[in-house]
């Protein structure tokens, strides 16, 4: 039995197998994590029939899959409000509470996709369906893309809550309020974008590119563009060491409102990604 492997670097997201009967079976990451899917193409036909992982499995990443999804649909929808709070508002800690709760949000969407990836099935063999593996709570696999992902998205919604714990203390210098509040929004920024760059390797099995009719790819997208504007606005609330004002504050409210309308999109297309 012939064996193709794609991916990037070290990383494997699709493994195609010519079959004995002359057929081939497909295994790509993100479908087996997302939907338990090894897709088959019977010889001879174009027709394609998928093969699901078992029951149990099926339930365990329903499960995870909407937890994920309204979690981070909920605190993208909490970020933009606070942004808003931010740009048109009184500000103060209404707006630092909002961003709180959010953030409270997207840790719990972050972990919620690490365990996704952790309690993927497994292939036990070329043609046969995904496997359940027992719940577990934790690993350490950095040599699957998806749990790379997943944990450098997770680790950075960790860090983005340090920024928000942060951002509740009064009386803060600029050196302190540079250091506390904006140096851990940056980290977290940089962290979400190498987490989606490995997510779109991931849809795309190596270069990133367009894939349209791929649900996946869309919803790694729009995330991806999201942590390109949370970007954006940490970069603008750099506050000046000579003034104490900040670079710009309407680029950081109004590029913190964007970037959360494009999790909670991704959140919200995320939902139908389910087996």
């Amino acid at each position: 039995m012939q064996e193709t492997a794609e991916g990037a670097g070290p990383f494997t997201t699709r493994l195609t197998w010519i079959l004995e009967d002359g057929g081939t079976a497909v295994w790509e990451s993100r479908p087996a994590r997302k939907r338990g899917l090894l897709t088959v193409r019977t010889p001879g036909g174009p027709e394609q029939r998928s093969r699901r992982a078992d029951n149990e499995s099926i339930a365990r990443l329903r499960r995870l899959n909407h937890l994920a999804a309204g979690a981070f649909a909920v605190g993208g929808a909490l970020f933009a409000a606070g942004a808003g709070v931010a740009q048109f508002g009184s500000g103060g800690a209404t707006g630092v509470w909002i961003y709180f709760a959010g953030g409270l949000f997207f840790n719990t969407g972050g972990y919620a996709s690490l365990l996704q990836a952790i309690n993927a099935p497994r292939r036990d063999s070329a043609a046969g369906a995904p496997a359940a593996r027992s719940r577990r709570w934790w690993s350490y696999e950095p040599g699957r893309i998806d749990w790379l992902s997943t944990f450098l998205l997770f680790t950075g919604t960790l860090v983005f809550g340090i920024n928000l714990l942060s951002s509740l203390l009064q009386g803060l210098s600029t050196q302190q309020t540079n250091r506390l509040i904006w140096a851990p929004d940056m980290v977290g920024c940089i962290l979400f974008l190498i987490s989606g760059h490995l997510a779109l390797v991931e849809v795309c099995h190596g270069r990133p590119g367009v894939r349209r009719a791929d649900l996946g790819w869309w919803i790694v997208a729009v995330n991806q563009l999201g942590s390109v504007l949370f970007l954006v606005s940490a970069l603008a609330a750099f506050t000046r060491p000579v003034t104490g004002s900040v670079l710009n504050a309407d680029l950081a409210n109004w590029g913190t409102l964007a970037g959360a309308l494009c999790f909670l999109v991704g959140g919200v297309l995320q939902w139908f990604e389910h087996p």
